[in-house]
C-alpha cells in the first residue's frame, strides 16, 4: 500500500480540527471542546477570508468561458492559487488571510474548468494541456501583455498543472513554483483505488451544515474553520428535473399527502403511500422515489470525480521530471517525507528545489495548517526577494 493510499484511509478517522476564529492557528488543534460544547458547522461566506470577486471571460475557438477568480492584497507578486480535484478556490481561503498578513502579495484563486462557480463549453475537457492553457489564458485575460510577477502554487491535481502550465511557458511573468503534496510516484500508485475511495463517500447531503460535518468527522479536511468555506465550493443543489405538468402534479400531490401524514401512524402512512403508488407508471414511481431522495438530500458533489478518470494519468504521469526541469526557484510541501519518489528524492539531494514536510497534515495540507504553509511560502518568497516581510514575520527556515 502507499503512502497517498495510507493517507486515504487514515484519513476517514475523526480527527480534532481547531475552532473556529482560530484564524487557522494550528494552537487550536490543541483545544479541547468544553463538556456539552456543539461544534458550528454553519457555512462561512468567501468574503470573511477574500477581498473580492471576478468572472474572468476568455474566449476560445468554442465560444466564451467564464472562469471565477477570489483576489486579495493590492501590491506585491501575484500568488496564483490552484486547488485540488474536486475542491474549489474556496479551499485557499484561510491560507489566503494567513500569507496576506505575513508578506507583500496579491492572491488569485481560481476555480478550475469544471469545478466550483467556473462555467466553460467544454466541461468534460479536463486534460492536463487544456487545464494549463486555462490558467495562461486566464492570466491573459487578467493582465494583457504585462502581468506582474506570479509565483503558482498548487494542491495535488492543482499541482501538476501548476508544472504543466510553467513548463509550457504559458506564464510569461512566472517567478517561482510551488506543489503541495502531489508526487509523481505515490500519485501513480494511489490512482489504482481512487476509484474505491470515491465509491466510499456520500452521493449527496441533507444540507450544507450535513456536507461540512461529514467533511471533518471524515477527515478529508482537518479543519473545520477552513470546511465551513470550502466545503461550499464542492457541493451543489442537486439540480431539478423535466417532467410532464401531470406527472408533476401527481407528485407534488403525494409528497403533500405524506408530510400530512406524518403526525398519524407509521403504518396508516406506509399503507397510504402503497396505495398512492398503485397505478402509476414505472417511470412516474422512479420520479416519486428521484423526487423524494432529492427533497431529504438536496446537495450533491459539483463534479463527478469518477468520471474523469481518463485524465489522471496525464496528469501525474512523468511530473517529476517536469518539475525539476522548470528553470526557476521551487518548492515543495508534503504531509510526509515518504511521499518523494526517486526522482524527487535524487533532486532534493541535488538542491534543485527546496522541500518542506508539515507533518500531523492530512492530504488537504494547506486547509489543515494554513498558517505552516503560509510560513513556509512566505519564508520561500523572502528568502528569494520575492516579496517583503510585514507585520513584525521572522522567517522560519526548515532543516530540509
Amino acid at each position: 500500500m502507499s503512502a497517498l493510499e495510507k493517507s486515504m484511509h487514515l484519513g476517514r478517522l475523526p480527527s480534532r480540527p481547531p475552532l473556529p476564529g482560530s484564524g487557522g492557528s494550528q494552537s487550536g488543534a490543541k483545544m479541547r471542546m468544553g463538556p456539552g460544547r456543539k461544534r458550528d458547522f454553519s457555512p462561512v461566506p468567501w468574503s470573511q477570508y477574500f477581498e473580492s470577486m471576478e468572472d474572468v471571460e476568455v474566449e476560445n475557438e468554442t465560444g466564451k468561458d467564464t472562469f471565477r477568480v477570489y483576489k486579495s492584497g493590492s501590491e506585491g507578486p501575484v500568488l496564483l492559487l490552484l486547488h485540488g480535484g474536486g475542491h474549489s478556490a474556496l479551499s485557499w481561503a484561510v491560507f489566503t488571510a494567513a500569507i496576506i498578513s505575513r508578506v507583500q502579495c496579491r492572491i488569485v484563486a481560481l476555480d478550475l474548468r469544471s469545478h466550483g462557480e467556473t462555467k466553460v463549453r467544454n466541461s468534460e475537457d479536463l486534460s492536463a494541456e487544456t487545464m494549463a492553457k486555462d490558467v495562461g489564458n486566464v492570466v491573459e485575460a487578467m493582465y494583457g501583455d504585462l502581468p506582474p510577477p506570479i509565483m503558482l502554487i498548487g494542491h495535488s491535481m492543482g499541482g501538476a498543472i501548476a508544472v504543466h502550465t510553467a513548463s509550457s511557458n504559458l506564464v510569461p511573468s512566472l517567478l517561482g513554483l510551488c506543489m503541495i503534496d502531489v508526487v509523481e510516484g505515490t500519485a501513480m500508485d494511489a490512482l489504482n483505488s481512487m476509484q474505491n475511495f470515491l465509491r466510499g463517500r456520500p452521493k449527496t447531503f441533507k444540507s450544507l451544515e450535513n456536507a461540512i460535518e461529514w467533511s471533518v468527522k471524515s477527515g478529508q479536511i482537518r479543519n473545520l474553520e477552513s470546511a465551513r468555506v470550502s466545503m461550499v465550493g464542492q457541493v451543489k443543489q442537486c439540480e431539478g428535473i423535466t417532467s410532464p405538468e401531470g406527472s408533476k402534479s401527481i407528485v407534488e400531490g403525494i409528497i403533500e399527502e405524506e408530510e400530512e401524514d406524518e403526525e398519524g401512524s407509521e403504518s396508516i402512512s406506509k399503507r397510504k403511500k402503497e396505495d398512492d403508488m398503485e397505478g402509476l407508471s414505472l417511470e412516474t414511481q422512479n420520479l416519486l422515489l428521484f423526487l423524494q431522495t432529492k427533497k431529504d438530500h438536496p446537495y450533491t458533489w459539483r463534479i463527478e470525480l469518477a468520471k474523469t478518470e481518463k485524465y489522471w494519468d496525464g496528469w501525474f504521469r512523468g511530473l517529476s521530471n517536469l518539475f525539476l526541469s522548470c528553470p526557476i526557484p521551487k518548492l515543495l510541501l508534503l504531509a510526509g517525507v515518504d511521499r518523494l519518489d526517486k526522482d524527487l528524492t535524487i533532486g532534493q539531494m541535488q538542491g534543485k528545489f527546496q522541500m518542506q514536510v508539515l507533518p500531523q497534515c492530512g492530504h488537504a495540507v494547506h486547509e489543515d495548517a494554513p498558517d505552516k504553509v503560509a510560513e513556509a511560502v512566505a519564508t520561500f518568497l523572502i528568502r528569494h526577494r520575492f516579496a517583503e516581510p510585514i507585520g513584525g514575520f521572522q522567517c522560519v527556515f526548515p532543516g530540509c
